[in-house]
């Protein structure tokens, strides 16, 4: 998440990989990779994020499996020159989010560069539907879940964490009103620190409850949650009954 202008609104931003072979030659795509059979699915996702860009996501979830018959250019399409495909190619796709702080470390590449999430080209393969398809996803589910705490660093200001907000849902919020919701959720605690170094009074820093993590991922986190509930109380039951 960033701004191009100091007086512009905060957008979101992703990072694109130049391809440099066929099919879609010279053209960017989202970073991607094989599946590696040592890894499971996060965490092949992950290293193939990290290993594209140097960045370690905040955020990590499982987005959609798209799978749909001719994925691949063939005679249909606008390149004509390239050859029917000769298998089928199903993507298991993972949404990232990168915490602002973090952005910085992109690994410096001629064929990686950050571009707008909405202003961007024709991306290769089927990859403009997948941004948008995870745009309408997250402004779904930033209404219910920490994905936005994702985008920031370990403590934030409402003002910060608001700002997140609106580069997602491409809106400004009213700040009064935005407290009160965030109070409402009890999803951020009072850290009791403040920022330092400013000229008026200093803002509140918060951070994240971790606690309520779990709720992020749906009926998966729910599953999780009762297996981490069964497993401490394995754990306290051994514990009293050696």
């Amino acid at each position: 998440m960033r701004r191009e202008e100091k007086d512009e609104p905060h957008s979101l931003w992703l990072p694109l990989v130049r391809r440099l072979r066929d099919p879609f030659k010279g053209m960017f795509a989202l970073p991607g990779g094989p599946l590696s059979p040592e890894l499971s699915l996060e965490m092949s996702a992950a290293s193939t994020l990290e290993r594209a860009t140097g960045l370690v996501p905040g955020y990590l979830e499982q987005l959609y499996a798209f799978g749909r018959v001719h994925r691949l250019p063939g005679p249909e399409d606008e390149y004509d020159d390239v050859a029917p495909p000769s298998e089928r190619v199903v993507s298991v796709v993972y949404w990232a989010s990168i915490p602002t702080t973090d952005v910085a470390n992109t690994r410096v590449h001629e064929n990686i560069r950050w571009m707008r999430a909405d202003d961007l080209p024709r991306l290769a393969f089927d990859h403009n539907e997948i941004v948008d398809y995870a745009l309408y996803r997250l402004k779904n589910k930033v209404e219910y879940s920490r994905i936005a705490h994702s985008f920031l660093g370990e403590e934030f200001t409402l003002a910060e964490l608001r700002e997140v907000y609106e580069a997602i849902l491409q809106r400004p919020l009213d700040p009064a009103n935005f407290r009160r919701q965030i109070a409402a959720s009890k999803s951020i605690i009072d850290t009791g620190k403040r920022v330092e170094g400013t000229r008026h009074r200093p803002p509140r820093l918060f951070r994240y409850d971790h606690t309520r993590a779990f709720a992020d991922q749906g009926p998966l986190g729910m599953y999780r949650a009762a297996a981490h509930d069964a497993a401490m109380r394995r754990d306290q039951n051994r514990n009293e009954n050696p």
